[in-house]
């Protein structure tokens, strides 16, 4: 077994980095230098969802597991890529868009959704993002799959002044089976092959809502 192609899914995270309205903006600050302290060490403040990250079902549902309480085995596993770049601005990803793909959605699998918002990363379009149905989460459940990421800010629609949203039904859904969510995905054009294995392995922070990752692609060859 041989990794012969990583590819990272992960945004890089720095005081310019988009948030969700109304989460803590990062903060860097240089703590230590080498001409002063003979080593670098840099101090960080920012939230548990900031840049590439995973929900855990505690960010919703106080009575569901925290991020640390979870099984690793939620943060990896082989990647279904669905494309949905049709869905544009506040579109709703129905299941229309599976077809073509559900003899890969089994038990274990993760399920990425490739809207290619990314591309709108930095800008107020960001907010404006295609998100799941309910309905279409819902029957992915009852296949098995506890694993969703999405490269966009928000599984599902943000609200606004001018769209009040439906109140995050897939937030809640996914939370109600222990399953996790990640968002701010990125590069998701450039996973070309077959069976992904996807990690999305979080920072161990206790008893959190969430936390970030790097995000990365492996093809491996057997």
């Amino acid at each position: 077994m041989k990794i012969t192609k990583v590819v990272d899914l992960s945004l890089v995270v720095n005081a310019a980095t988009q948030v969700y309205p109304g989460d803590p903006v990062p903060k860097f600050a240089q703590h230590a230098t080498i001409e002063r302290d003979g080593f670098n060490l840099l101090s960080v403040s920012m939230g548990s969802q900031t840049g590439t990250h995973v929900d855990a079902p505690f960010h919703f549902d106080a009575a569901t597991p925290r991020i640390d309480e979870l099984p690793l085995d939620r943060f990896i596993g082989t990647g279904v890529v669905v494309d949905a770049r049709a869905a544009g601005a506040r579109g709703r990803i129905t299941w229309d868009y599976f077809a073509g793909c559900e003899d890969q959605l089994v038990d274990g699998v993760i399920v990425l959704l490739h809207t290619g918002w990314s591309a709108r990363y930095g800008t107020a379009e960001y907010f404006e993002n295609p998100f799941l149905d309910a309905d279409a989460c819902a029957r992915l459940i009852e296949l098995g799959i506890r694993t969703f990421g999405i490269d966009a800010i928000n599984i599902d629609e943000t609200p606004d002044a001018d769209h009040p949203g439906e109140g995050f039904p897939v937030h809640h859904l996914i939370a109600d089976v222990a399953g996790v969510i990640s968002e701010n995905l990125t590069n998701l054009a450039s996973i070309d092959f077959e069976e992904p294995l996807i990690s999305l392995l979080p920072i161990a922070f206790e008893a959190a809502d969430g936390a970030p990752v790097r995000a990365v692609a492996l093809n491996i060859a057997r």
